[in-house]
């Protein structure tokens, strides 16, 4: 499943929850989510 692209709480924390599905480490899923929040919001700026 595609993680959803956003910087919001909600977004984040449903991208972590993703992650750990799949099978991910809490601390790597932790950091996947937020570089896909921090790529979103540079990409906005």
């Amino acid at each position: 499943m595609p993680l959803k692209s956003g910087s919001s709480p909600a977004a984040i924390s449903s991208n972590i929850r993703t992650e750990m599905a799949a099978g991910k480490p809490r601390n790597q899923a932790v950091a996947i989510a937020m570089s896909k929040a921090h790529k979103i919001k540079a990409k906005n700026k």
